[in-house]
């Protein structure tokens, strides 16, 4: 967040007890997590990486009682996120358990990674973090929605067959013969091969040699669908760094906020700031 914003923020924490409790505990968790904060404080919105560069959004909302009373929250993960707290809890701890809860859906989402960039799923893009549900085009007008358990997801998954092609009752019945076949000791993507008896289709993208690559920043190929994005929303990387070195893809969404979180970016008529691969090597060396 700018400086400018956070002096005007510090300002307001000056006026009432609950100000100052809020702006106290925003700096314990540090401004660069924060993405949104309402005039009132009492609406905050966070944002989070999980251990493997996911990135999660957890939106607050606090009641005049706060602390005493916990607050509202809002995330974007397919189980029930269940807070704990107490009259002595902070933002910070509320982070703390909400990191504790990604880390408990990363073999989920690693499958879930998995069928996206290797198999043909419809609309892609419009997909969040929530969502345990892939609808898998496997050509001649012929679609599986498969819902992975995100309790057991190496089990077998729910799956529901659509379309109209000739091949749909074929590839029912052969599922429904061969769903004793499923080993959650094999791959995912391997178990779902063998039930259907055929070669899984790979993404048009796949095939034309054009796959999309994911963003250095965010990690996901793809912008969420969001009407505050505008003409960005949904789009795919559009930024490659110029470091012969580092060539990764961006969003320039993404990019530009990240540039503008740090503070040896220079703001002229341009953002301008130290390329990202620099930044991790010095990053690393601090932390030896």
């Amino acid at each position: 967040m700018e400086c400018i914003e956070q002096n005007r923020f510090r300002a307001l924490a000056n006026s009432s007890e609950f100000s100052r409790a809020v702006y106290s505990e925003i700096e314990e968790v540090g401004w660069e997590h924060l993405v949104r904060l309402s005039e009132d404080l009492k609406f905050l919105s966070f944002r989070v990486l999980d251990k493997k560069g996911r990135v999660h959004h957890m939106e607050i909302q606090l009641d005049k009682s706060y602390p005493k009373s916990p607050p509202s929250i809002s995330v974007d993960v397919p189980c029930v996120f269940n807070l704990k707290w107490s009259k002595n809890s902070r933002l910070k701890d509320l982070l703390l358990q909400f990191r504790e809860h990604l880390e408990k859906l990363q073999e989920i989402w690693s499958i879930l990674d998995e069928i996206d960039k290797s198999l043909w799923v419809v609309n892609l893009n419009q997909l969040s973090h929530a969502n345990t549900c892939r609808q898998i085009n496997l050509g001649n007008d012929c679609f599986i929605m498969l819902r992975i358990h995100p309790n057991d997801p190496k089990s077998l998954p729910e799956c529901r067959f659509m379309g109209s092609g000739q091949a749909l009752n074929s590839s029912r019945k052969t599922w429904q013969r061969n769903s004793k076949r499923w080993n959650k000791d094999k791959p995912f993507l391997e178990n779902v091969a063998n039930l259907l008896d055929a070669e899984l289709p790979r993404p048009p993208d796949y095939q034309n040699g054009d796959q999309h690559v994911e963003c250095g920043i965010c990690y996901a190929q793809y912008l969420p669908v969001d009407d505050e994005l505008g003409p960005k929303s949904g789009s795919g990387t559009d930024y490659k760094c110029d470091n012969t070195s580092c060539s990764r893809a961006f969003h320039s969404v993404c990019l530009a906020d990240w540039l503008r979180s740090i503070t040896t970016t220079r703001r002229f008529l341009h953002v301008i700031g130290t390329c990202q691969r620099d930044m991790d090597y010095y990053n690393s060396m601090i932390c030896k």
